[in-house]
């Protein structure tokens, strides 16, 4: 069975953090996969999660399975963050949420939903998105198509292209937008632009599918839900695939949640019980550990002001590290393709899209140890004050 098979390519970020391992280069840097660092270059475990996992330990009686859509006060907690408790989304009924596997498990349970029950949909994504978008569409048999959203000239959002193809999309086909700390990069649109975009929704009537993963890492907690909830309208359609990976670190707990939006509570109703079919031929039913976390933390106010506490300081390292990157680059007399730096720091999250080709990010890791994906993709977060200067050193020489 096995023997004629070839070796497959290696993923196009992950793989970037497999090769970094092994690079014995004591200066290599890491800016390629989507994880946030503090100023030591560590992941941290938030001291907030610490002690809501003591708490958990501490009481946890049974190890029984969770239900299909996890436990009720993950999804009352996962709604209450996104759009407020009082939000008419809520008070109406009309979201289910279900407890997934990470952002991009919710994803995929959306792709097998799609491609189970409404057969011939199409989604639509933004040009450029997250590498591994598409390959979780395709790979649960929906078609995957595109429209315009970066102007690589100016380093910002194409919105007169992105508004003119979407209302050109058929009615009832699936678009996807994020909702925030656009990946790769870091461009998003203006609370303005997001009301243009609703209105868009609403007289198209295609179905937004919000990717929202970054929650609180450019502005606030309130102010990043702004576009998700400008197309929250009465009456409204839509998904929401959110993860608290990046808010909570929660990464390797794989805690995100598929949220839907139906035009009423009963609608609601119908559509989370498909759901579950998907998710049972799917993965059976999620894992506790990491959602009890969120739980814990949304649910006690001392926890809650703590978690923020520390989204607020991971939030603005990452925007003080945007702001040196800029700064080093201006101060050795070299600009980023594009025009001057200041588009790095009106970017958003952890990510900027630095205008570097592929062979600049090539000679980068070839010649200097320093990981970056091949779309000229930055994390910001791996950058540190104590690794700036050589870094900018090297874009400098490679640009």
């Amino acid at each position: 069975m096995f023997d004629a098979l070839e070796m497959a390519p290696p993923d196009p970020i992950l793989g970037l953090t497999e090769a970094f391992k092994n690079d014995a280069n004591p200066d290599k840097i890491n800016l390629s996969v989507g994880v946030y660092k503090d100023a030591s270059g560590t992941t941290p475990v938030l001291a907030s999660v610490k002690e809501a996992e003591r708490r958990i330990l501490d009481s946890e009686s049974s190890k029984s399975y969770m239900p299909i859509t996890g436990s009720p006060d993950y999804g009352k907690a996962v709604q209450h963050l996104m759009f407020g408790a009082d939000h008419e989304v809520v008070t109406s009924g009309r979201a289910v949420t279900a407890h997934c596997p990470g952002g991009t498990g919710a994803l995929r349970v959306v792709g097998n939903y799609l491609s189970e029950n409404h057969s011939g949909v199409s989604i639509w994504m933004s040009n450029p998105t997250w590498a591994n978008h598409g390959a979780i569409f395709k790979a649960a048999g929906v078609e995957v198509k595109s429209y315009p959203y970066f102007d690589a000239a100016t380093n910002s959002l194409d919105f007169d292209a992105m508004c003119a193809a979407l209302k050109e999309i058929p009615a009832g086909d699936v678009v996807l937008l994020h909702g925030c700390c656009h990946n790769p990069t870091g461009v998003d649109p203006t609370p303005d632009q997001w009301n243009a975009v609703a209105d868009i929704v609403a007289e198209r009537k295609f179905i937004p599918l919000v990717d929202f993963a970054y929650q609180g890492f450019a502005t606030g907690i309130d102010e990043d839900a702004t576009g998700l909830r400008a197309l929250a309208r009465p009456g409204s359609e839509l998904f929401v695939c959110s993860s608290f990976s990046k808010n909570f670190g929660l990464y390797r707990e794989r805690v995100g949640a598929l949220t839907v939006v139906a035009g009423s509570a009963d609608t609601a109703k119908v559509v989370n019980s498909l759901v579950k079919v998907s998710i049972r031929r799917n993965y059976s039913n999620p894992p506790a550990h990491g959602a009890g976390i969120v739980v814990e933390i949304l649910g006690d106010a001392a926890l809650r002001q703590q978690w923020e506490n520390e989204l607020t300081e991971m939030r603005e390292r990452i925007n003080g590290m945007r702001k040196l990157f800029a700064d080093t680059l201006a101060a050795k007399g070299k600009t980023l393709p594009g025009g001057d730096n200041s588009f790095i720091t009106k970017q958003n999250g952890m990510f900027s899209f630095s205008g570097l080709n592929k062979d600049q990010v090539n000679r980068l890791k070839d010649e200097k140890s320093i990981y970056i994906v091949g779309s000229g993709r930055i994390n910001v977060a791996g950058m540190t004050e104590s690794n700036m200067d050589s870094l900018c050193d090297a874009i400098v020489e490679v640009l």
